[in-house]
């Protein structure tokens, strides 16, 4: 009988534990549990590592809340960051460097802004944590099967927030459509975190000449700040410009080497 592997992951223990108890007694079903982020993406690695990679992670919608005060008091960072610990974050990293890993949502509600956010992730579901095991098992089995699940009073919310994503995205995309191509090429340098000097090096511009340009680029763009352009430019899927052993990056307004 094929075994499937799951990865419990949520910052609740009793529940966690009780779950993971649960899905154990299930005779094809091997299972692990995780109290962060990070340390479901340890477990990932030694289990790769070990050639017995999981096959399910089941995440926690508010990990992090219990260590951040809220669910959304945690900003999104970069998923190949292992520093990653709210929900939506580890579905995005597992998603991008292991995809053969579905993943599906535990939520102690319906959120339609949240499950259209973790079905962009990459999450294969959405399920209630009160649901019954049977729901849950069929779930996870479905998702197997590369199917999505996500409850019906759920479904117009999220096409919603997809549609409104979307929208977004595409007016994000005209105006980067409306830079030339050395502006583009000073917004991927902004989104990489460069600042000014170590922009006009890279292009082989003056800073005079980069400062003209990155004002050039936040009037199209109809923004105010480099943040607020960084933000649109990855809506609009621009990626950072690769950086070079001695680029000067911006933290925070301060310039770090």
């Amino acid at each position: 009988m094929a075994r499937i592997r799951v990865l419990v992951v949520d910052d609740h223990r009793i529940f966690a534990e009780s779950l993971a108890a649960a899905l154990a007694a299930e005779p094809d079903v091997d299972v692990s549990a995780a109290g962060s982020g990070p340390a479901a993406l340890r477990a990932l690695e030694r289990a790769a590592a070990e050639g017995r990679g999981y096959d399910v992670l089941l995440v926690d919608a508010e990990l992090g809340a219990l260590a951040t005060g809220g669910a959304h008091a945690v900003p999104v960072p970069r998923p190949e960051e292992a520093g990653a610990v709210d929900g939506i974050s580890l579905v995005a990293g597992v998603s991008s460097g292991r995809p053969a890993v579905r993943s599906v949502v535990l939520a102690e509600k319906d959120d339609p802004r949240t499950a259209a956010r973790a079905l962009q992730a990459g999450a294969s579901g959405w399920v209630a944590k009160d649901c019954s095991l049977q729901r849950l098992l069929a779930v996870i089995r479905g998702v197997l099967r590369d199917e999505t699940h996500l409850p019906p009073a759920l479904l117009t919310g999220v096409l919603r927030e997809l549609t409104a994503a979307r929208k977004h995205r595409t007016e994000s995309e005209r105006l980067v459509e409306s830079l030339t191509p050395r502006e583009r090429e000073v917004l991927r340098c902004m989104v990489a975190g460069l600042g000014r000097k170590a922009v006009a090096e890279r292009l082989f511009l003056s800073p005079h000449t980069v400062r003209t340009h990155m004002q050039n680029v936040l009037g199209k763009l109809g923004v105010h700040s480099t943040l607020a352009a960084v933000a649109l430019a990855r809506r609009a899927g621009v990626g950072p410009a690769e950086q070079a052993l001695g680029d000067v990056v911006e933290r925070g307004g301060q310039l770090a080497q």
